[in-house]
């Protein structure tokens, strides 16, 4: 598969087709009762098929939250398993909100679940937590470079507990040995996923940065997606999404949930106000 388009890269193309956003499906108790649906694994399947319905072939990217469906076991993930495979019916890119993270084996584990080929839980990328270090999610930034998929590493979230460690700098670190830096956690995390991205026109291993933070990373450098939550519910706008990217706006994908899925259940509607945000991306 070497010579296929990287995740990246069809994120980017996807991008310029629908505009530049990501949308959630994100299934809580209360969406579930405002749609007049049961808290149940079979009302979860209701609200995730009306999403697909509304959002295939409308953005660029879909965000299955994972936890939501989760919380069934068994017959929840049988729910995600059915969502993600009609989203890559339908043609339009997934992101499994999954935020795995380990070492070793067990990477090797997550990274076969969610990027493999013929996984039941195939997704064309997933989130990952990097805080075992981002070497350690090598094993799922080799599947996803040999299988045409993504990654999304946690660098700047927006919540209190974690700006405030995210925020702290780090002492002593030596960027390519030459010259000794004192980078923030999340500008640490976001240069090393950097340079796992500069042998690509668009590297695979992207970032999530809250379009909330206080204390944002540069992120001209990374050459790859940055996935942007907090915009519309949380208070952050399209523009603050965009100043904060820097010089590549182009690979600035605000997510967005609730401002959208409030409109259901009507699939038309999600449809309709999907689409009018994502055209103000551009």
């Amino acid at each position: 598969m070497a010579d296929q388009l990287g995740f990246g890269e069809r994120l980017v193309a996807a991008g310029r087709e629908h505009g530049r956003l990501c949308v959630g499906i994100d299934p809580h108790d209360k969406l579930l009762a405002q749609w007049g649906l049961p808290a149940t694994a079979d009302g979860v399947r209701t609200f995730a098929l009306t999403c697909v319905e509304a959002f295939a072939g409308a953005v660029a990217l879909v965000k299955p939250q994972v936890a939501f469906f989760e919380r069934f076991g068994s017959q929840g993930f049988a729910v995600l398993e059915e969502t993600l495979a009609a989203l890559r019916e339908n043609g339009t890119l997934c992101l499994a909100d999954a935020k795995r993270g380990d070492i070793g084996s067990t990477m090797a584990g997550y990274a076969a679940a969610w990027l493999s080929p013929g996984s039941p839980l195939e997704a064309d990328a997933v989130t990952l937590t990097p805080y075992l270090g981002v070497g350690s999610l090598a094993p799922a930034v080799e599947v996803a470079e040999a299988n045409g998929k993504g990654v999304f590493v946690m660098s700047a979230n927006s919540n209190p507990e974690a700006e405030a460690f995210q925020s702290a700098r780090l002492a002593g670190v030596r960027a390519d040995g030459t010259e000794e830096l004192n980078p923030t956690v999340a500008q640490f995390m976001v240069d090393e996923c950097a340079a796992l991205n500069r042998d690509r026109a668009v590297g695979n291993v992207g970032v999530v940065v809250g379009a909330t933070v206080d204390t944002p990373p540069a992120l001209d450098a990374l050459n790859a997606a940055v996935l942007m939550p907090g915009v519309g519910a949380q208070g952050a706008t399209f523009a603050d999404a965009d100043r904060l990217g820097g010089q590549r706006t182009e690979l600035v994908f605000p997510s967005v949930s609730r401002s959208v899925l409030a409109h259901g259940p009507d699939a038309a509607e999600l449809r309709k106000h999907a689409r009018d945000l994502a055209s103000q991306r551009g």
